[in-house]
């Protein structure tokens, strides 16, 4: 009897050992991920409502793949394979495996999921309904928060956005607060937005080196210049490195939201401790000046435009990025100048005549009186060729009288 119970309990606890050791797996496997951890993972499977994700080793995870249906049409954006990045929900302990979830707030259970989001940091999405005095309205399913205007957004002190700009839109919030019940509930956009450009600017910073090109968006125009967003690094191109013309303002090549390519001059440390990167989209543009002679050699008459005016003369612009001076001598054929703003002003079209070049002093020498000169020296030469021939008609016609009086003389002679 003892052999026998011996031989029928050994599978048995075998079998018992085996699922001992599986839980003892699993539950340290559970004990590596907590509520609010942000997790990397693939999708390995996906079924009726969920989709498997492997989150490291053998642990899996499922994730509901409701949040991977476009809106509009219904269909499923997830496939087998796809890397996705999402936040613990559930450790296990309520339901006994690892759930992730996205994005929180699409669900039917808002108010649990707020102090979900509360307590862990997990992202929770919201659409912006309408502007309240300091701050915008976000309906967060059947539940109203409030976001600071000053949280809606990464600005600079003093930009102003448009609330049609946020005004139904949805958005990922951070939770900060929630009080009276569930009552009051009060949103931030910008956290995320903070340590979302921070990741970026980990990344963009091991990138960025003074001759590097980038690509950025433009965030922000000022008198003195624009600045670019490098992906979470903000850069600033000067006004006079945004091309080789003269720009009276950056708006005017420039607008918020354009892509620009720019070369990095430098990146200096700030007393603030941040560090500041230099940017140019003129040293990515051929340099005008070095076929300044092809193009415009002496003698080449051109209409340009008048940039800056000054006693000894104006600067008048014949290119892109080329601007020669016409000296005050040379801007008024027939009377002294005290002063060149006596001949001409600023914005005028004037014509002019290249009348030197210098490349490698980035000179130009103008002069507004070399078409004057040949006009009139044309219309003098002309008139003299018409007194010429005037002075031949007459001649012709005196020669003509005298022969004919002499015929005439001739026949009165008997």
């Amino acid at each position: 009897m003892v052999e026998n119970d011996s031989r029928n309990s050994g599978p048995a606890e075998d079998d018992f050992a085996a699922l001992f050791a599986a839980s003892e797996v699993t539950a340290v496997r559970r004990k590596e991920f907590a509520v609010g951890d942000l997790v990397r993972g693939a999708v390995i499977a996906i079924g009726q409502g969920s989709a498997f994700v492997a989150i490291g080793g053998k642990g899996e995870a499922t994730i509901d793949i409701a949040e991977f249906r476009d809106p509009a049409t219904g269909a499923l954006t997830l496939a087998v394979g796809d890397q996705l990045e999402a936040t613990v929900v559930d450790d296990g302990g309520e339901s006994g495996s690892i759930v992730l979830r996205r994005t929180l707030g699409r669900g039917g259970h808002v108010p649990a999921e707020l102090e979900q989001a509360l307590a862990h940091g997990i992202p929770i999405e919201g659409m912006v309904t309408g502007e309240n005095k300091g701050g915008f309205d976000v309906q967060i399913g059947g539940v109203r928060a409030f976001c600071p205007g000053s949280q809606i957004d990464r600005r600079r002190p003093g930009e102003r956005v448009p609330a049609t700009e946020y005004i139904g839109r949805r958005f990922l919030f951070r939770v900060n607060k929630i009080e009276s019940g569930g009552r009051n509930v009060v949103v931030s956009r910008r956290d995320l937005l903070e340590e979302e450009a921070a990741a970026q600017a980990t990344e963009t910073w091991k990138k960025l080196h003074v001759g590097a090109v980038v690509q950025g968006t433009v965030t922000n125009i000022r008198d003195f210049g624009a600045f670019v967003d490098l992906g979470g690094v903000e850069g600033l191109i000067h006004i006079s490195e945004l091309g080789y013309s003269r720009v009276g303002h950056p708006s005017e090549v420039l607008e918020i939201g354009q892509g620009v390519e720019a070369r990095v001059l430098k990146i200096e440390q700030a007393g603030t401790g941040r560090r500041q990167v230099g940017l140019s989209i003129k040293s990515l543009a051929a340099d005008p000046w070095s076929t300044v002679a092809e193009q415009f050699p002496v003698g080449t008459n051109v209409t340009g435009t008048v940039r800056r005016v000054e006693a000894f003369g104006a600067f008048v612009e014949i290119a892109p990025g080329l601007e020669g001076l016409a000296h005050v001598s040379k801007l008024s054929l027939d009377r002294r100048l005290s002063h060149a703003r006596q001949a001409v002003s600023v914005g005028q079209e004037v014509d002019v005549t290249v009348v030197a070049v210098e490349p490698d002093k980035r000179r130009i020498s103008l002069s507004m009186i070399e078409r004057a000169r040949q006009s009139r020296d044309a219309e003098v030469a002309g008139e003299r060729a018409d007194e010429r021939a005037a002075m031949e008609q007459t001649n012709q016609r005196r020669s003509l009288g005298t022969f004919a009086d002499l015929i005439a003389a001739s026949r009165k002679k008997p």
